[in-house]
């Protein structure tokens, strides 16, 4: 059993089973034990390699084991790194790197991960996925080596080496057209979602803005005194309304950017089913009594309970169905229908970019790029027109 040098330590490499074994002296630890490093192989030649590659990881200040695996990685990813993060997204996570991640790669040891395995892994699930579920895939694994990278468990992040491929094509988003839009609006009539549905519409707000939406900033306007008041205090007996985008169905209850943070005058339209709407959820409160749970929403359950976004998408697929434009419709595309509406009105895509709230033109012109018209001249005025009511002066 000759010993040798590997680095600054000393090692040995002797017969084992039906292979060899190597192990590296690292001195003692604090109570007295030998600390050694070992690594096993077929030959005399791969045990030294590992030694090798082990003694510049411990240099290096890599602490995982030869047996940390991608499956160990993503897990405590899944574990540690998604605090704080909503129910929905943790589920969506898990889902993704169970279904795509540990199921394909989670057997290889971190270690031996090569930039090539993953082009491969992407390259193979390129033919069945999305690109922006291939993304959301990719991206699981780079942020589950980044951890690990954090914890000193591995030295590159060879995740973040490869360009993600292009995916199928996915199901596009759409938007409704003036007649469709007009239709949409009438079977809403009978509807609980009816308010929702005119809001989004007419506003271009978010869904998860619509579902977080408050009473108190629901507002009108006071001309004597020039300002906004929540209608929870002044009440509907009033010419102008608008609302209050500060808060969304998000963790933390925050819009999706600071930029998101706006507020919009309602059309006569949208204030009118606000206003209708009001007086239902009031005779629901009456009707459940004790049991009504009050959160301040404008948008909630018969019981005062937040809505989920399923439960929104289920409810607006029946007023697709009943406005007879079909049921392959999600709520989000109401915001798409409005850019594309308002496109087409000639309002400028700058007007555009400040109602949806986004920080400038370029982002709207690229997730909206398939809804804009060319353009040349805004919200409540525009909707007024197209859907009846006033113009607000």
């Amino acid at each position: 059993m000759a010993k040798i040098l590997i680095g600054k330590y000393e090692a040995t490499i002797y017969p084992e089973g039906d292979g060899f074994t190597g192990a590296v002296s690292l001195g003692f630890a604090p109570d007295g034990k030998r600390r050694r490093l070992k690594r096993k192989g077929k030959t005399k030649t791969q045990v030294k390699d590992k030694l090798i590659k082990a003694v510049k990881d411990l240099e290096a200040g890599v602490t995982a084991s030869e047996n940390y695996t991608v499956r160990d990685a993503v897990n405590d990813w899944l574990s540690k790194g998604l605090k704080g993060r909503s129910e929905a997204t943790i589920t969506k996570q898990r889902i993704l790197a169970e279904t795509h991640v540990i199921s394909k790669l989670g057997k290889t040891t971190l270690q031996d991960l090569r930039a090539d395995h993953v082009d491969e892994w992407l390259d193979e699930l390129s033919s069945g996925l999305a690109t922006r579920t291939l993304r959301d895939v990719h991206s699981v694994l780079k942020r589950a080596i980044r951890q690990a990278q954090v914890r000193d468990k591995v030295v590159r992040n060879v995740a973040e080496l490869v360009t993600t491929p292009t995916g199928k094509d996915g199901r596009p988003s759409k938007a409704l057209t003036r007649k469709q839009a007009e239709s949409v609006l009438k079977a809403a009539e009978s509807s609980e979602l009816h308010a929702y549905v005119v809001i989004s519409l007419t506003t271009g707000v978010r869904t998860e803005e619509a579902r977080a939406l408050r009473w108190d900033h629901v507002v009108a306007w006071l001309p004597a005194s020039k300002t906004w008041r929540p209608v929870t205090e002044v009440g509907f007996k009033h010419k102008r309304f608008a609302i209050y985008v500060w808060r969304a169905d998000r963790v933390g209850g925050d819009t999706k950017t600071r930029k998101s943070r706006r507020t919009l005058e309602l059309p006569v339209l949208a204030a009118q089913s606000l206003k209708q709407h009001h007086a239902r959820q009031a005779a629901h409160k009456l009707t459940a009594g004790g049991a009504w749970q009050e959160h301040n929403l404008a948008f909630c359950r018969s019981d005062g309970t937040p809505l989920d976004a399923g439960s929104v998408r289920r409810a607006f697929r029946k007023v697709t169905n009943a406005a007879g434009v079909g049921t392959d419709w999600t709520p989000r595309e109401l915001r798409h229908s409005f850019v594309s509406i308002m496109s087409e009105q000639g309002v400028p895509i700058e007007t555009i970019a400040d109602l949806v709230g986004h920080a400038g033109t370029s982002v709207t012109e690229e997730v909206y790029r398939h809804q804009l018209k060319p353009v040349i001249t805004k919200g409540a005025h525009t909707m007024n027109i197209i859907f009846g009511g006033k113009p607000s002066r």
